[in-house]
């Protein structure tokens, strides 16, 4: 993603469905095991699994992580007692604004740039959290 990249754009019918499905589970399973990284895994699997444009791929992988995060946070509002309302609503007024500036900001940079900007951000994630296990 760091360079520049042009996926198939032409998959289409029964072998799109399959890799849809394919990279689902195999996402899902990750992401379940290792509790993170779906962000960064989802877009680049749209991208270049299944050939969706950048733009329609951070939206996706948004709306995965939304739904994802949703149902995380029934299950444990119904096991835990604590929830802290009001540090809730707090990150989520401050994630809402940040979802404005995003937009926006998405408006203003064209996709190539995006690619590679989230390429070296993934990058630069992955180091990190290699330094943090094994320090």
């Amino acid at each position: 993603m760091i360079c520049k990249s042009n996926p198939d754009q032409s998959k289409a019918g029964p072998k799109r469905l399959w890799a849809s499905i394919s990279a689902g589970i195999l996402l899902g399973l990750t992401t379940g095991f290792v509790g993170a990284g779906g962000g960064f895994m989802i877009v680049p699997a749209l991208i270049f699994l299944l050939g969706v444009p950048i733009r329609m791929a951070i939206g996706t992988s948004l709306l995965i992580i939304a739904l994802k995060s949703l149902l995380g946070f029934a299950a444990d509002a119904v096991v835990l007692d604590g929830i802290q309302w009001g540090l809730l609503l707090k990150f989520i007024i401050a994630a809402t604004i940040g979802i404005a500036v995003g937009v926006r900001l998405n408006q203003l940079i064209p996709a190539e740039k995006l690619k590679v900007g989230f390429g070296w951000m993934v990058l630069a994630v992955g180091i990190g959290i290699v330094v943090q296990e094994f320090s």
